[in-house]
């Protein structure tokens, strides 16, 4: 299984994973250009993107999977609560995704996990691969690290874990006193403090990578964001890397096997 996140945070987000012969889109929260010009620097055809499995309607995650879809024939996974409120569906074919219900997707397993977040019926993801029982964790946009989210993180190769900003940084930050409460409230985003405890709650030794993602470019950095996360995870067994996810270019790809690089796949005869 092998990762990179495309960019990450309140201009956009995506995430690229690779599980055996299948290639997914976890959200696709850019426009095409701009999705077809990272994947193209790490070498990945946008038409050999099988899906995309939009977490939730916020622009962000959401922008470009129905052009997508239209433009490379992608098919997109949602809830019924994400495809109602994303406008920009309109006509497109969308299979329903249900809490905790497992979906196969080529060579992944897809389980959809609900989180809380200002959003209709959000979810963050956790993929296996088939192949080989590699797993990853992409869970961003929560409030709140509940029971269910901790459980479902756990014995992960990869996590992705939002780590938006710094408790401090966002008390004494420029931002309003409405959107300080709505990021810091149970439906906003995790903190840097918040996702320390969580990635530690669920380290282990088997833990190769944790990436960190929805930084604030306001109330964040990722100095600030990566040595909050040390700390926790150095009282942990975990071994792995830790990196910060930048919003403008493609992160480092990161694999839960030797190589990190993105293996060619087959295109379809139908594309």
């Amino acid at each position: 299984m092998k990762l990179c996140v495309l960019g990450s945070g309140s201009k956009g987000n995506a995430v690229l994973l690779q599980s055996g012969n299948t290639r997914l889109l976890i959200d696709a929260g850019f426009g095409t250009r701009t999705i077809a010009k990272r994947l193209l620097s790490l070498g990945v055809d946008p038409r050999s993107i099988q899906a995309v499995v939009v977490t939730h309607e916020h622009t962000d995650h959401a922008k470009g999977a129905a052009a997508g879809a239209a433009r490379w024939g992608w098919q997109i996974y949602a809830t019924e609560g994400t495809r109602v409120a994303t406008l920009s569906l309109g006509e497109t074919s969308v299979k329903t995704l249900v809490a905790n219900a497992p979906v196969i997707i080529g060579d992944a397993e897809i389980i959809p996990v609900a989180i809380s977040h200002d959003a209709s019926e959000p979810v963050a993801v956790v993929a296996t691969d088939v192949t080989n029982g590699a797993r990853a964790a992409i869970v961003y946009d929560l409030g709140i690290m509940t029971d269910t989210v901790q459980k479902a993180m756990e014995r992960v190769e990869i996590l992705v874990i939002e780590s938006n900003h710094d408790g401090e940084m966002l008390r004494n930050g420029p931002y309003p006193a409405s959107l300080k409460r709505r990021i810091a409230g149970n439906h906003g985003h995790l903190s840097n403090r918040a996702a320390a405890i969580a990635a530690s709650r669920c380290a282990h030794t088997g833990l190769a990578h944790v990436v960190l993602a929805h930084l604030s470019e306001v109330n964040n950095t990722p100095s600030v964001a990566t040595e909050t996360m040390t700390r926790s995870l150095s009282r942990t067994s975990f071994r792995g890397s830790i990196s910060a996810a930048p919003q403008d270019k493609p992160s480092r790809p990161v694999s839960a096997s030797r190589s990190s690089a993105f293996a060619s796949v087959q295109l379809s005869l139908g594309l």
